[in-house]
């Protein structure tokens, strides 16, 4: 059985939901699904005057363990038009990694949101595209087999790069259902490519 990590980094909780249901996704594919996050670089005192979400379950993840996966998805919110110093932190960490080819073959794939629907969620998309190619990893976005991304109903997140939410310039908006079934989509997808390629 293919083994999937969905690792994240989120400030307000918007990815992290994000990533649960990426999760369910990978699991509906017939693999198993791992979530991390990625240690915090803001000070606490710092992070909870801006009201981040700290009392995530997800365990932090090391570098180290990037490897003994068939598949990683990244998910991070946008930051200006890319991802977040958190993540970059955590992914510049990967070095050796690179060096010794451990990464290469492996599916890798990208979620992310931000506040508004044109506030860069595909440029946030590309830029952890092209650190998992850098890796070597091979991707899976979302395609539009989810037709919900193509809907005209709603505001609503996703993108043929990766799955998407919209959180609100305030944060309000939560994850909405065609964004969590993109999200689940697309961790199906990535498990059942992940079980063809390493299966």
């Amino acid at each position: 059985m293919a083994r999937v990590l969905v690792l994240y980094y989120s400030t307000y909780g918007h990815i992290e939901k994000m990533a649960e249901a990426i999760a369910e996704g990978v699991h509906r594919g017939g693999a198993t699904a791992d979530i991390r996050r990625v240690p915090e670089t803001v000070p606490e005192e710092i992070a909870r005057k801006a009201y981040f979400k700290l009392d995530q379950m997800a365990p932090v993840a090391t570098v180290a363990e990037l490897e003994s996966y068939d598949a990683i998805i990244v998910g991070t919110g946008t930051r200006f038009g890319r991802i977040s110093a958190q993540m970059a932190t955590f992914l510049d960490q990967a070095g050796g990694l690179w060096a010794r080819g451990a990464l290469n073959g492996k599916v890798g794939a990208a979620f992310s949101s931000s506040a508004t629907q044109h506030g860069g969620q595909e440029m946030t998309l590309f830029s952890i595209i092209a650190n998992l190619m850098h890796f070597g990893m091979t991707i899976v976005g979302l395609p539009y087999s989810h037709q919900g991304q193509m809907t005209l109903d709603e505001i609503v997140g996703g993108a043929p790069y990766g799955a998407t939410t919209i959180a609100g310039g305030d944060g309000s908006r939560q994850p909405s259902a065609v964004e969590l079934e993109g999200a689940r989509h697309q961790g199906e997808l990535v498990a059942r490519t992940a079980t063809k390629l390493h299966g």
